[in-house]
């Protein structure tokens, strides 16, 4: 896991329903900052889409900036593919920037290594990457995204983040294979 105190990393990336691009410096340096790595096809993500949505309409409206990235080969995967992002975010009603990183280096840049993985930044600095609660697909546990939630409650409450987090679980990113087929 990425060592907490980490400075957010910098990303340019087009919003799949709108085509703006959307820079980390769209997002108020003073304001904590949750980045989350999903996806349309994975299992994981479409087992907690819609408490995503409850938490992006529940916390933008409390100083949150919220924003999350795709960043699978959508070549292999074209349910990832912008088009197929941007009726997602319109069926769940997003309402924050769905970002489409075709390059993949933005989430290298954040060591992100599944879908979903939650990233949670205050003053710049990351205090949490985590899960976002105890549910998975077929384990009965309701999905109520507790984990994060606790997280950015604390950010909100001037109060430290807990540094016992538990990794995100999910379907690993889908990485382009290597020019060359190495």
């Amino acid at each position: 896991m990425v060592a907490l105190g980490t400075a957010t990393p910098d990303f340019a990336l087009p919003d799949v329903a709108t085509g703006r691009t959307v820079r980390l410096s769209d997002f108020a340096e003073d304001k904590p900052l949750l980045v989350m790595f999903i996806c349309r096809h994975c299992p994981f993500v479409v087992h907690v889409q819609d408490e995503l949505a409850r938490i992006g309409r529940e916390y933008q409206d409390r100083g949150i900036g919220i924003v999350a990235i795709s960043s699978n080969d959508a070549v292999a995967h074209p349910d990832d593919a912008p088009k197929a992002l941007a009726a997602q975010a319109r069926q769940l009603g997003f309402t924050f920037p769905y970002l489409y990183d075709e390059s993949q280096d933005v989430a290298r840049d954040f060591d992100a290594a599944c879908t979903p993985d939650f990233f949670l930044f205050d003053d710049r600095k990351l205090v949490y990457r985590g899960q976002l609660d105890e549910s998975r697909p077929g384990n009965g546990r309701p999905v109520n995204g507790s984990d994060l939630r606790a997280a950015i409650e604390a950010v909100l409450a001037g109060r430290a983040v807990s540094d016992q987090q538990i990794p995100s679980i999910g379907c690993n990113i889908k990485w382009k294979a290597p020019v060359g087929g190495v």
